[in-house]
């Protein structure tokens, strides 16, 4: 479907934009304008094309144009929240984090009927949610979009894209969290040997692939050592930031084919050079 070919190639472009730019206001910024570039044209087409019927319908709004919307949203908020975070203490960050979270739970709790819907996986209201000009606008609406813009948007699109958005967010300020706390951790007891300096010159998701690759097997301290911990080890030793890379797991999780690229090309490469040894 052109549609889900677009998600891809718009998963593609974000993915780069995380891996290849530091600074979280600039990458948001940029994310945004990609995103929206992506919606416009997708916009054309469905007003364009149409559907072939009401469950193509169904399917677009339920799970094409949130997946997309949502990362609308996220990077939306994600400016907003970081261009407001507090550069003070770790504690007056923490609390400003924390209470980010509870705002986002906030909104599933006031939305809690839907939510459930949503999460359990539910159909028998999809064509009162998700088809245009079908809604009953008493069911909990997203009423701005589907008013303003009838044409691409349902009473509830906007609902799912805020409730995938929002888990998106939550993940980030979690880590967040957790990472003003190791950081500290680390900081008290580091040890004054020199690191040799190494730079990693393959793209972060590569790296990322092989750090969770390594904690899955459980290869560092018999498996008694946090995704965190590892991520930190590499980003010290090869002088690097891996950004949110539990969102960029969620992202490899994502992939329709080589959700494993990196791991694949290291163990043909490895197999290529035996292979040449014996040869």
């Amino acid at each position: 479907m052109i549609y889900q070919n677009l998600i891809e190639e718009l998963e593609e472009k974000l993915q780069a934009l995380e891996t290849e730019t530091d600074d979280v206001l600039t990458c948001s910024e940029q994310s945004m304008r990609t995103t929206k570039e992506y919606l416009n044209k997708i916009r054309k087409l469905v007003i364009l094309n149409g559907f072939q019927d009401e469950e193509a319908e169904c399917y677009f709004f339920k799970k094409i144009k949130p997946h997309a919307v949502s990362k609308l949203i996220y990077y939306v908020k994600l400016f907003n929240i970081e261009s407001r975070r507090p550069r003070s203490s770790r504690k007056s960050q923490k609390e400003f984090l924390q209470t980010e979270i509870d705002k986002l739970q906030n909104y599933f709790n006031e939305n809690l009927e839907f939510y459930h819907y949503f999460r359990r996986g539910s159909t028998s209201l999809d064509q009162h949610f998700f088809l245009r000009h079908k809604a009953n606008l008493r069911l909990h609406p997203d009423t701005i979009h589907f008013v303003t813009d009838d044409e691409f948007s349902t009473s509830h699109d906007g609902s799912v894209a805020t409730i995938m958005a929002y888990d998106l967010l939550i993940v980030y300020l979690q880590k967040q969290i957790e990472e003003l706390k190791y950081k500290h951790k680390i900081k008290d007891n580091e040890t004054k040997k020199k690191i040799p300096q190494v730079s990693w010159t393959r793209n972060k998701v590569d790296l990322i692939e092989l750090v969770y690759a390594l904690h899955t097997t459980g290869s560092i301290n018999g498996g008694n050592t946090s995704i965190n911990e590892i991520a930190d080890l590499f980003e010290r030793v090869f002088q690097i930031d891996l950004g949110d890379y539990y969102r960029t797991y969620l992202e490899l999780r994502s992939r329709k084919t080589n959700q494993l690229k990196f791991l694949d090309q290291l163990k043909a490469s490895l197999a290529q050079r035996m292979f040449e040894a014996d040869a």
